[in-house]
């Protein structure tokens, strides 16, 4: 009868809040979409970001505090990888988000698609943001 309202978890809250914020900084989104292809050496993604070894791994811990990444020891270097598909599928969504939340109103209808007996549809003006 009545909408069912789902319990607020808030360890799950917290988890999901503490992988956002992971995502968020612009160098570990680009850590995350290399690895959610193929596992790389630190070393690599480096080069890659044209950034110091020791700041790419200070972004892989934060990463793998958030379980977004684990890592293997080879010898002496250290690749990682994305935990699975999801992370890709993660920044795939935050991307059209983005895009989404950027893209135009629906154009007005043309006037192949308006008749003379009907009245015209009053459009919707965009919001101007408030300047100070």
């Amino acid at each position: 009868m009545g909408a069912q309202v789902e319990a607020w978890d808030s360890a799950a809250a917290d988890r999901a809040i503490a992988v956002l914020k992971a995502v968020a900084d612009p160098t570990r989104y680009r850590l995350l979409w290399a690895l959610s292809r193929q596992e790389l050496p630190v070393g690599s993604l480096a080069e890659m970001l044209g950034a110091h070894v020791a700041a790419v791994s200070q972004h892989l811990a934060k990463l793998r505090t958030a379980g977004l990444v684990e890592s293997r020891r080879d010898g002496t270097r250290i690749y990682y990888r994305a935990v699975g598909p999801h992370v890709r599928g993660l920044l795939e969504e935050a991307a059209l988000a983005a895009s989404a939340s950027f893209e135009d109103p629906a154009p007005p209808p043309t006037t192949a698609t308006r008749t003379r007996t009907a009245p015209t549809p009053a459009r919707a003006r965009a919001r101007r943001p408030l300047t100070e």
